[in-house]
């Protein structure tokens, strides 16, 4: 089981700010992950603060992308918790992956890998932006992970069913029409970047979840 939280998005529940970005607080039985970092660093502590997150709890942090909204609250992080494994596409700019080396352990990520327990980077993906996802392997299928989901949904979704059933999406999931690509998960939570969420939701709305700072969820 992964308990995931979202601790920095574009809208926001009661207590927290909303902020435009995207960051997740990934929970196991073995480790603490956290999956992208917003932009506004002091806000993102903030939420942890406010959430009961220690930052320096944090063993491992993942970032999708090289997007200003996904890595603008790295610098606090490591300056709240020096010396975490810190995993990028490798395509991150060579001045940027020189700075995160000087605070932290890099760690460059051009193929799928296992990052953690049940947890699998999708590899770098993408042409004109590239990006990873998460793949969480719950032993009873798995959920997908995203920051914006530039590559699209068909690739991003073709990579995660090599490695079992994919039973739901959670994150951004920016301006992709590939709506027949989510039939048939038990969960469709979505946020950020989310350009048609009124059209999924329309769709799907049994499975349909709002994105928003504060929400928790168990997956199984």
């Amino acid at each position: 089981m992964f308990r995931l939280t979202v601790i920095y998005d574009n809208k926001a529940g009661q207590g927290f700010t909303e902020s435009w970005g995207f960051a997740a607080l990934i929970e196991t039985n073995r480790e603490i992950l956290l999956f992208d970092t917003g932009w506004d660093g002091p806000l993102l502590l903030e939420h942890m603060k406010r959430l009961n997150i220690d930052p320096a709890g944090i063993g491992k942090i993942i970032i999708s992308h090289q997007h200003w909204d996904h890595i603008g609250g790295l610098p606090e992080v490591l300056q709240a918790n020096p010396g975490p494994e810190v995993y990028v596409p490798a395509s991150f700019s060579e001045n940027l992956k020189r700075e995160i080396k000087n605070r932290a352990t890099l760690i460059e990520i051009k193929e799928p890998v296992e990052i953690s327990h049940g947890i699998r980077s999708t590899g770098e993906l993408g042409d004109k932006v590239k990006e990873q996802a998460l793949i969480l392997d719950t032993g009873n299928g798995s959920y997908v992970l995203t920051g914006c989901a530039h590559p699209g949904l068909a690739a991003i979704l073709d990579t995660a069913k090599r490695y079992g059933k994919v039973k739901g999406i959670i994150g951004g999931l920016h301006d992709n029409e590939e709506f027949e690509r989510l039939r048939g998960m038990e969960l469709i939570a979505a946020g950020h970047c989310t350009a048609h969420r009124e059209k999924i939701k329309e769709i799907f709305p049994a499975e349909f979840v709002e994105i928003e700072v504060g929400l928790r969820m168990d997956l199984e």
